[in-house]
Formats: C-alpha cells, sequence, structure tokens
C-alpha cells in the first residue's frame, strides 16, 4: 500500500509540474506528435494501399492465370540495349487457343476493352463519356472474381445468338442512370444501339481513382461489329478448379499458344503468362518496401522528437533543482525522485503519442478519400504508435530521471 501510495503522489507531482510549465509541455507533445502522426500517417496510407490492390487482385482467385501481350527488353548486344514489342493477341489467336486448349477441369475466357469513354443513355438521360466497354463472354465474369448483385450472367445462348443484352456495373445501379429505378429489364443505348440490362455487379470501387463501377459488359461478337478499330488485343483468362494443377496448366498453356503462334523450339515466347498469385507476391513486396520506407522517416522524425523531450526534461531539472533538494532534505529516496520525473516525461510521451495517432489517421483517411481508395483502420499503425511513444518516454526521460535522483541535497538546496 504505501508503495502504491507513493506511485500516485508521484503523478499528482507530476501533472502539477506539467501545468505549471504549459506552454514548454504543450510545445513538447506537438513535436512528438509529429513524429507520431508521420509515422501513423504513413503506415495508414500503406495498410489503405495494401488492402486496396490486394482486393483488386485477389478477386481473381489463387487458381487464375493471364495470356498477356507484353513489352520485354533483350539482353544488350554490342552496348545497344534492343527491345522487342511482343504482336497483340488478335481474336483469330484468342479463338483459336480457347477451342484447343482442353486441359481438364479449367474454363478460358475471352474479352477486350471495346472503349474507353464511351457515352451512354437511358431515355432522354446520359452519362458523360467516361464509361468503360467491355466485349466479353459467359466466363468472363467468374474467371474476373466478379459477382452479380442483381439479375444474372450472360449464359452460352446470349454470347452464341449475339444477343443486345449488358451486365452493368454497379454505379449505375446506385447513383448512375438507373438509381432511381429497377435496373433490370431497362434498355441502355451505348453508341446507337440498344442493350437490355440483364445484370448488376456487386461493387468494386476504385483503383487509383479509376472506377471499376462504371463498366457497360456486352457479348464479345456484338462489341466487335460495334468497336472495329484495327490492332484490338484481347485477353485470355483461364481458371483451373484445383489450385495444385496451376503450374501443369499454365505449361500446357504455353505449349498450346507457342503452336498457335508457330514458335520453334529456339524462339523465346512473344506473350506473357501473369499468375494472379504472382500479382499478390509483388503487391505484398511493394508494401513491405512503403512499410519499411515509412519505418525509416517515422524514426528520423521520432529521434528528433525523443531529443526535444530530453532537452525539456533536463532544463526541468535543473529549474527544479532547489524542489529536489527539498524533497530530499524531507526524506525522498532517490527511487521516489527518478520516478517523478519518469512519470511526468512518460506523461508527456502518451500524451503527444495519442494526438499524433489521432492526426496520423485524419491524414492517412483523407489521403484515402481522395484517391479513392477504401479506407481500413491501421490497428497495426496505432499499436507501432503506442509502443514508439511508449520507448521515446522511456529513452528520454531516463538520463533527466537518473540526474534528478543522484542531486546533492545540500548542493540542491544551496542552488539559485
Amino acid at each position: 500500500m504505501v508503495g502504491i501510495g507513493v506511485f500516485r503522489e508521484n503523478i499528482k507531482i507530476a501533472l502539477g509540474s506539467i501545468r505549471t510549465q504549459l506552454l514548454r509541455t504543450i510545445l513538447t507533445i506537438i513535436i512528438i506528435a509529429i513524429g507520431i502522426t508521420a509515422l501513423v500517417g504513413i503506415l495508414t496510407i500503406v495498410t489503405a494501399l495494401e488492402y486496396n490492390l490486394t482486393t483488386s487482385f485477389a478477386s481473381m482467385g489463387s487458381n487464375t492465370f493471364n495470356i498477356n501481350q507484353y513489352q520485354n527488353t533483350l539482353r544488350q548486344e554490342g552496348g545497344n540495349e534492343i527491345e522487342k514489342i511482343n504482336p497483340i493477341i488478335s481474336y483469330p489467336e484468342a479463338k483459336a487457343f480457347r477451342e484447343k486448349y482442353n486441359y481438364p477441369l479449367t474454363q478460358t475466357s475471352l474479352s477486350f476493352t471495346a472503349a474507353g469513354n464511351a457515352e451512354v443513355k437511358f431515355e432522354n438521360q446520359k452519362t458523360d463519356p467516361e464509361i468503360t466497354v467491355l466485349g466479353i463472354d459467359d466466363t468472363y465474369i467468374p474467371n474476373s472474381g466478379l459477382e452479380v448483385a442483381q439479375g444474372r450472367n450472360f449464359n452460352n445462348f446470349d454470347i452464341s445468338n449475339n444477343v443486345y443484352s449488358c451486365v452493368v456495373g454497379s454505379d449505375f445501379a446506385t447513383k448512375g442512370l438507373l438509381k432511381d429505378v429497377n435496373p433490370i429489364g431497362k434498355t441502355l443505348s451505348v453508341r446507337g444501339a440498344k442493350f437490355k440490362v440483364i445484370g448488376v455487379l456487386k461493387e468494386k470501387g476504385s483503383t487509383f481513382g479509376n472506377s471499376r463501377d462504371l463498366r457497360v459488359m456486352i457479348p464479345i461478337q456484338v462489341a466487335r461489329s460495334m468497336f472495329s478499330q484495327p490492332n484490338i488485343n484481347y485477353s485470355v483468362s483461364i481458371m483451373i478448379q484445383k489450385a495444385e494443377l496451376l503450374d501443369e496448366a499454365i505449361d500446357n498453356a504455353v505449349v498450346e499458344m507457342r503452336q498457335i503462334r508457330k514458335l520453334n523450339p529456339v524462339e523465346e515466347d512473344n506473350f506473357g503468362i501473369s499468375r494472379s498469385d504472382e500479382l499478390l507476391n509483388k503487391i505484398g513486396g511493394l508494401t513491405d518496401f512503403l512499410g519499411i520506407s515509412a519505418w525509416v522517416m517515422g524514426i528520423i522524425t521520432i529521434l528528433g522528437s525523443s531529443i526535444a523531450l530530453m532537452n525539456i526534461m533536463i532544463v526541468s531539472v535543473t529549474e527544479r533543482t532547489r524542489e529536489i533538494g527539498v524533497r530530499k532534505a524531507l526524506g525522498a529516496k532517490k527511487s521516489t525522485i527518478a520516478w517523478q520525473f519518469f512519470i511526468e516525461t512518460l506523461t508527456i510521451g502518451q500524451l503527444g503519442g495519442f494526438f499524433g495517432i489521432i492526426f496520423g489517421i485524419l491524414i492517412g483517411y483523407g489521403i484515402c478519400v481522395a484517391a479513392g481508395w477504401d479506407f481500413v483502420i491501421p490497428w497495426g499503425a496505432m499499436l507501432a504508435a503506442v509502443i514508439t511513444s511508449f520507448i521515446v518516454a522511456l529513452v528520454s526521460g531516463l538520463y533527466p530521471a537518473i540526474k534528478a535522483s543522484q542531486l546533492d541535497p545540500i548542493e540542491a538546496l544551496r542552488y539559485e
């Protein structure tokens, strides 16, 4: 009970000292808060970035891979870098692949971006020219990890018979042309052609400010007849039901695509294979790097905060030398004096950490809103801030507390 009583008394003395030096305390708290704000703000942004990127690509599932066109750079020859641009994946190639690729438990989808800035009309209303129009088949939506929230997906009859129907992104139903009506069965106009809405996708949000919910999907052959620009690049997506067969399925796909492109055994692949799990691993590596960078920047800022806190506590010890001498003369132990100053430092550090967490989360939230990302509560960043502010107070308060406890009471009483 005696120890608890002394501890409480030390807290009262520390808080009283903080109140008597209010301006200096506030400035110190602000300095610490700036360091913690930098750390929490950056970690909050990294957490949100990781969540949004992972959500974007994880929806594909870990058992999906795509065949894409890509540009690669060959080794340097004679000091000059030779660039090789792979040919686009044409519709005949994509169609031939789907017909010939028969690996078990897989389904292949073909798609292409018909327009990136189309205007869509409903009755006497129209959108800004910002709608993405995709030409797809009946397996594109499940292969892409998309879900139909209302209505249904295309079926084989729709695709085979080039039915003028469409599946739209969630923005059309929640805040777009169809927000005040039941979207299913309504007719949208794209380039003068009429499409009946048969489905509305579940909301997917935005990636780097580009909304994935402002899309209209129409049967691929209908899209090819309406958007006939040259050099259209098609995407091929393959999903396999058993993830353990993914590597073998990819090997078979590479062999099939090489045959379609008539590559001889010594020629390199002139197409790319992208696996959904590789994308997730790359995202993880990127966010790990950003997280480490955040810690480095935060630690540099917090180092300045800890030096400022230590300086102010050393000044406080010097200014209160006579007070320390009186307390020692009245029987205060070294440990009691040390605890008084340590608790004072700890209180200032935790207050700075508290405000730093609040400001850091607010800054991170503001950036997420501006970037169109989903905000995620950064529990890890908050825990890191609490621990960091405690360590700052521990390191900064240790030397001043020890210095105060070591003062000679006689010399302290003489101090003016």
